[in-house]
């Protein structure tokens, strides 16, 4: 309260006391807009983007860094008023040059879209030592093309130009005239000429005319193609095509001066000091360039980024050399190793529901293992944690024991594919082995995966998919306690199946894929701040195969009435998630987001109940933020009994949904409010989640919403998050407590939330 009256009190002393910053002469920055005679001409371009001087930043709708500011007083020899000085932000003056410079941008970014006499008038509005500036667009007619012309003098350049121009081309006769399309076109057509052999051919040799008609608003377009120079001295001459000859592998070959040994394999010449590190189909495998073929930009393209994404590399490049006096390129692609071993420690504090614990793990990795790329990492991981408030159970303490090794080839090692399309995917193939060791006071459980799987990214970088060949997860549960079976799992009206059901021995078939989608590339670690948009799907199924196989042998059922393979019983389950975000910047300290999740996932034939692992939860720090971690739901369900509620608090079906406003504050300190909704739902009825079941003519009633506010500490590689929600609409009561925004109670309905990164 204490800091909302503070920051009330800047606010307000900053609208009233700012005059007393500005010196005679100057003015302060008020407010800054743009405002046009003809809407629908701009309405298509970002022209505040040209704006160099914005008003001073808010805090959400509030000046506050100002305000801060102005808190400082004038005696700039006291720390207090160095340190607000600091915090705060000085009042922004308005200067002529830089709004000139904006004016200029506007008019000239108009032009280049065919509004060729645009004209921007800066309006002022003052009073005092305050000013209003508006910026005023007179963007006139536009202009459009009227004939496009080809001055091209090479044969061979037309004949493909001409070919080509009809569907790709992005110059049409009769569009409006745009500078940014003519550019467009220019790189368009060079690398068309590159790909096909024109090793030479820069955009440079390209230039276009443009006469408009007096008296028109019509433009005629003439496209000329320039000679080849050489350099300097030498006079035009026609462009050649180039073909590619001789690809030779230099793979360490670091000192000229010292001797090489070389080798020859698959008709390609290796050269090599030292060891041999690399196998030669490694190299060759992610070589998209061929011999005695055109010169081609994007099969250079493919090459280094192939070559750039090997782990076992420390350098590589690609290089052509000219034949003298021929249309022969000789290729050399360039490759050093990287120091192939490492090993990692890290050690990390916990706290689970007020259980405090440490955990420890060290990691050793090689990146070249068989000498073609392959990672191999190895780890291993130990935890323990003080377990408080469990009454009637041998030992206060959980353990837990991992260990993980996980081998990767750089390439997509499936039937059927081929080299060439081999080489366009930024593939990895991984196998993986994991075993883990669980020992709580209620039981002991250990749980053995191994996997097969795949990952590739798109072209254009902006898509990452996963798919799970074979995933198989073996749940093992050695021993349960007297005490939590008796309580739980055996007690005559209190049996519960679902929580019977996830501590039995268990055998998990997966076959899944996955996908991201990120329109600003796979490579950004975060959209915060920018207009990006975010896709993540998924699919998964497990148990088919073995029950069609179970039904053909008529093998053994259990007393859960399934199916065994090898004495475990199977899960079969399908399972969808869609996962759509979406942020749009406001301007350079402001931004919003939104996000709306959903998942479904439907048990059947050898299981009425989902795995534990692959049940939904609510609530938490990337869920709805008025609840901790697993706390809500499912549907309406509310249960006293806190022993079992991380089970029953399950559910099939998720649905979420976020609105955070964004802001920057101070120094890599930035602020969010933010308001959830959501809930989880089962499919089925159960006898231990009263109202957990989703029904259509129900669930919209069940929804939960939160609302509060949170704290990021952006830092160079990772964000530090702490949030504070209160709960607003609670499914679980009727009455005045189904309402907490109208009756809030801060011990009740607040959950905090540390985490490391941004919820979406």
């Amino acid at each position: 309260m204490h800091i909302f009256l503070f920051l009330l009190a800047a606010v307000g002393l900053a609208s009233c006391s700012v005059s007393n910053y500005i010196p005679d002469g100057e003015y302060y920055l008020k407010d800054v807009s743009i405002s046009t005679d003809d809407e629908a001409a701009t309405k298509n371009y970002n022209l505040s983007s040209y704006i160099l001087q914005v008003p001073n930043s808010k805090w959400f709708v509030a000046k506050v860094p100002l305000g801060i500011y102005m808190l400082s007083g004038s005696d700039t020899t006291l720390w207090t008023c160095r340190l607000l000085r600091k915090l705060g932000e000085a009042p922004r003056l308005y200067d002529a040059e830089s709004a000139q410079t904006a004016e200029r941008a506007m008019e000239q970014m108009l032009a280049n879209e065919g509004y060729m006499h645009a004209n921007v008038v800066q309006e002022k509005a003052i009073k005092g030592k305050k000013m209003r500036l508006d910026y005023h667009v007179l963007p006139g007619k536009r202009y459009f093309i009227r004939r496009i012309h080809r001055n091209i003098g090479n044969n061979e350049i037309s004949q493909l130009l001409l070919s080509d121009d009809t569907l790709t081309s992005y110059l049409r006769e009769g569009m409006p005239f745009n500078v940014n399309r003519l550019n467009e076109e220019r790189s368009r057509i060079t690398s068309l000429l590159r790909d096909n052999g024109f090793y030479h051919f820069v955009k440079d040799h390209i230039s276009f005319l443009a006469d408009t008609l007096e008296g028109s608003t019509m433009v005629d377009i003439t496209m000329n193609i320039g000679k080849y120079v050489p350099d300097g001295r030498s006079l035009p001459e026609d462009h050649r095509k180039y073909y590619v000859g001789d690809i030779t592998f230099l793979t360490d070959y670091t000192n000229l001066d010292q001797p090489a040994d070389s080798f020859f394999h698959g008709g390609h010449k290796f050269v090599y000091q030292g060891k041999r590190r690399f196998r030669a189909n490694l190299l060759q495998a992610n070589t998209a360039i061929e011999e005695n073929q055109p010169y081609s930009e994007s099969q250079y393209r493919l090459t280094l980024t192939n070559l750039s994404r090997l782990s076992a590399f420390s350098f590589s490049n690609v290089r052509f050399a000219q034949r003298p006096s021929s249309d022969t390129l000789d290729c050399f692609i360039i490759a050093n190793h990287a120091q192939p071993k490492s090993i990692s420690f890290e050690v990390e504090g916990t706290n689970s529901a007020g259980d405090l614990g440490a955990a420890t793990s060290a990691s050793f990795q090689h990146k070249n293992l068989f000498r073609g790329s392959e990672t191999f990492t190895f780890k291993i991981r130990g935890a323990y944690e003080a377990i408080t408030g469990l009454d009637g159970y041998e030992g206060h303490n959980y353990i837990e024991l991992g260990a993980e090794s996980r081998l990767a080839f750089p390439g997509f090692y499936f039937p059927f594919i081929t080299p060439q399309f081999a080489k366009k995917l930024k593939a990895t193939s991984e196998i993986a082995l994991q075993y883990n060791l669980q020992n709580r006071p209620e039981f002991r459980r250990r749980v053995l995966t191994a996997a097969w799987r795949y990952r590739w990214t798109s072209p254009n970088q902006r898509v990452s998919n996963k798919f799970d060949l074979l995933e198989i997860n073996y749940v093992h549960m050695p021993w349960i306690s007297r005490t939590f079976k008796e309580q739980y799992l055996d007690s005559i009206g209190r049996s519960n199946a679902i929580l019977a059901y996830n501590y039995e021995n268990l055998l998990i078939t997966k076959l899944g894929y996955s996908f991201t989608y990120n329109s600003l590339g796979t490579s950004t670690t975060t959209t915060y701040g920018k207009n990006a948009i975010v896709i993540h799907g998924n699919l998964e199924t497990s148990g088919n195969v073995l029950n069609a196989w179970s039904h053909l042998t008529k093998a053994a059922t259990n007393n859960f009435d399934q199916y065994k393979f090898c004495g475990i019983a199977f899960a079969q389950y399908i399972k969808g998630d869609f996962d759509f975000s979406k942020s749009i910047r406001i301007d350079n300290r402001n931004s919003m987001a939104f996000r709306f999740g959903f998942g479904l996932a439907y048990p059947f034939g050898n299981s009425k109940v989902l795995p534990f692992e692959k049940r939904y939860f609510s609530g938490g720090a990337n869920s709805v933020r008025g609840w901790s971690v697993r706390s809500l739901g499912p549907g309406t369900y509310n249960s006293d009994d806190r022993g079992i509620n991380f089970i029953n608090q399950s559910g099939d079906i998720k649905l979420d949904a976020s609105i955070e406003y964004r802001t920057f504050l101070f120094w890599k300190i930035n602020g969010a409010v933010f308001v959830d909704a959501g809930n989880i739902w089962t499919i089925h009825e159960y006898a231990d989640q009263p109202g957990g079941c989703f029904y259509f003519h129900e669930f919209y009633k069940q929804i939960a919403v939160s609302y509060g506010i949170g704290l990021r500490l952006a830092l160079d590689f990772f964000t530090i998050r702490f949030d504070g929600g209160m709960k607003a609409i609670n499914p679980a009561y009727t009455g005045s407590r189904h309402y907490p925004i109208a009756h809030p109670n801060l011990r009740r309905d607040f959950a905090f939330h540390f985490a490391v990164g941004l919820p979406f």
